[in-house]
């Protein structure tokens, strides 16, 4: 799918850890036939690879905090400078998470924001209970806790960042995986 122009699509996908993101990120990336992008999967792949990045990142997510915009801004940059995104388009998840990376995005993309940005709205008690039942060894209850409290103090600026620049939705991340969708695919048709 890409825009009346077009250009391909640049979608960003919000919402506290917990909240179904990638799940919802990879339907809607089939759907829409772009390119999902997770930073988390980045992130964990280059500390499985034992790289650099991966090392640094590893020590940064093991004590429960977000990897800084300096290495982010890097990782992405170059990812959505390959051919299929220029292509195909993109959906970001998990990036940006600050405002710095918020413009750093603009400024990868020619001074624009992204065509849209959807919150995947989750209350925090329920994205903790997803997050203590999935098992991840960098899920306890005092990690959760404290990517949550990150996640309000330097992510939640972000719904101001795009709302004025007139790109964001908020959706319900609340029911079933099909009336989620269902209700993430509405606010993307709407592009159109």
């Amino acid at each position: 799918m890409t825009q009346k122009n077009g250009r391909p699509l640049i979608l960003v996908i919000l919402g506290r850890q917990g909240s179904g993101k990638g799940t919802q990120a990879a339907l809607l990336a089939e759907r829409y036939g772009v390119v999902h992008v997770s930073t988390g999967d980045m992130l964990r792949a280059a500390v499985t690879s034992g790289t650099e990045l991966g090392m640094r990142a590893k020590a940064v997510m093991d004590a429960g905090n977000l990897v800084g915009d300096d290495i982010m801004i890097g990782v992405v940059a170059e990812r959505l400078a390959e051919a299929d995104i220029r292509t195909r388009g993109v959906l970001l998840d998990g990036f940006p998470r600050t405002t710095a990376q918020a413009d750093a995005l603009a400024e990868i993309l020619g001074g624009i924001a992204p065509d849209l940005a959807i919150n995947l709205d989750v209350p925090i008690a329920e994205v903790t209970k997803r997050m203590l039942a999935r098992g991840r060894d960098d899920d306890t209850e005092e990690t959760i806790s404290r990517r949550l409290d990150l996640y309000e103090t330097e992510t939640a600026p972000l719904l101001a960042w795009f709302e004025d620049r007139g790109c964001l939705a908020v959706v319900d991340g609340l029911g079933t995986e099909d009336d989620v969708f269902a209700r993430l695919t509405e606010v993307v048709d709407a592009l159109q």
